[in-house]
Order: C-alpha cells, then structure tokens, then sequence
C-alpha cells in the first residue's frame, strides 16, 4: 500500500521517534509498505515520521542507483531502532541532498564519510558496524528524521532563509 508522505512542517517530523519493541504489530506489514511508498516517489530512503510514524524505522533502496554503482545491486534494507554511535569525522565531503518532505529543495550538505551505527535487521537481529561511502550519507539523512532533523538544518542560516 502506498502511505502518503508528510511534509515539511508536520509536527511528527521535528519529534524523536521511539524504540520499536520486538512485539511491535504490523512490522512486516509497515516496512513491505514503506519500500512500495519509497519506490513510487522514486527515493532512496524513507523514515517513518515521513509517513507520520514516530517511531525508530528506516527504509533504504540503493538497487536503483546500481547501473552506476553495481556494489548497491539489490540493496534493499530495513533498520529498525537504528542509532549512529560513532562519526569519523576524519574525512567530510559536500554533496547535494533532497528530501521526500522537502519536494524540489535540493543543498549541499556537509556530512562525514564514515559512520558507525547500530541497528536491528527485519529478523530483530542485532548488527553494529561501520558504513561508508553514499550509504553512510543515505544512513545520516534517513537517520537525522528519527531524531527530529532535516537536511535543512545542517545548511546555513541564510540558505534556509531563502528555502523559507
């Protein structure tokens, strides 16, 4: 089922989405439809707030860039309670995002290249490693939207100004 995205401004996207318990009702369900969602509105990724669900999930689909980027040939995951425990700080790059909640706003932000994060997959397993690369910013952006941030908020004053 398509859900539909809430966009920038709706209160559920500046709250800190909740731990997910492993009872959690309709799991399955919810992530099978939010990567239909993502795949309809041609994303990469897609957090429940953007969905109007305050709650620790993420989906993300790297399949569609695999033509240019075969390492990302059916990647497609769920994270569930995901938390980014360590930034490496070491090496930063700027690259222009957008946003299912923003539509048509497009800046450059500034993020770390290597991340360390922590997760639940789809079978309630436990994983903490380290991501770099386009998924490490992928995961920074989905992940920013499960503790209330947008990529709007890592831009200058005077862009978001203007975005306004």
């Amino acid at each position: 089922m398509i859900l539909p995205i809430y966009i920038y401004g709706q209160p559920v996207l500046r709250k800190v989405a909740e731990d997910i318990p492993e009872d959690f009702p309709g799991l399955n369900d919810l992530i099978k439809d939010m990567f239909e969602t993502l795949t309809e509105s041609d994303g990469v990724g897609l957090a429940a707030p953007q969905i109007g669900k305050a709650i620790r999930l993420a989906v993300i689909d790297l399949d569609v860039l695999s033509d240019d980027f075969p390492e990302y040939k059916d990647f497609r995951k769920a994270y569930i309670n995901p938390h980014i425990v360590e930034y490496d700080d070491s090496e930063t790059e700027a690259m222009e995002e957008g946003c299912l909640s923003l539509p048509a706003i497009h800046e450059k932000v500034v993020r770390p290249t290597r991340i360390r994060v922590s997760y639940l997959d789809e079978d309630m397993q436990p994983h903490d490693e380290w991501v770099d690369g386009y998924l490490a910013r992928v995961m920074q952006h989905e992940f920013d939207h499960l503790d209330g941030k947008m990529f709007i908020d890592r831009i200058s004053s005077l862009r978001k100004q203007l975005i306004r």
